[in-house]
Formats: structure tokens, C-alpha cells, sequence
């Protein structure tokens, strides 16, 4: 699919920039990448578990919810909110 868009003067200065510190992207793949991050489906699962934040698949049953509320670290945090 084809678009048209307009980039502000200071903003396509920005654009050539980049793209002249980034010889491997062109406009079409900053544009697609960027508006892929912006408005694009999120995996947030993979996202926190590839940073280490969280087991995911902590809460598959509420057993397991309950295990995960219990925990030390938690409790320590509900106390200092």
C-alpha cells in the first residue's frame, strides 16, 4: 500500500539525519518500524519475560495467583506503596 504523508521541515531534517547515521534503514523501514511500535499488536508476555520482570505463566491457575501473592518480595512491596 502506498501513502502519502507530510513531515514538518525540522522533523524531515530529523529523518535524513538518522537515515544518514543508519545506512541500513531506509524511510520505508523507519516509517514501518516506528508506526509498527506505535500502533502495532504488543507481546508483552514475551517482552517481560525476555527482561526477566515476571513469570508469565505465574498465574495459569489461581493457585498459582494466590502462591504468587504470598511471596516475600510482595509483601515487602505492598508495604512500601
Amino acid at each position: 500500500m502506498r501513502k502519502t504523508i507530510y513531515l514538518p521541515d525540522d522533523l524531515a531534517a530529523l529523518v535524513d539525519e538518522y537515515l544518514e547515521n543508519h545506512r541500513d534503514e531506509t524511510f520505508s523501514s523507519l516509517v514501518q518500524h516506528s508506526l509498527q511500535d506505535r500502533i502495532g499488536p504488543k507481546d508483552r508476555p514475551s517482552i517481560l519475560r525476555l527482561a526477566g520482570l515476571v513469570d508469565v505463566d505465574t498465574f495459569e491457575s489461581e493457585e498459582k495467583a494466590i502462591e504468587f501473592a504470598n511471596r516475600p518480595e510482595d509483601q515487602f512491596y505492598d508495604r512500601v506503596r
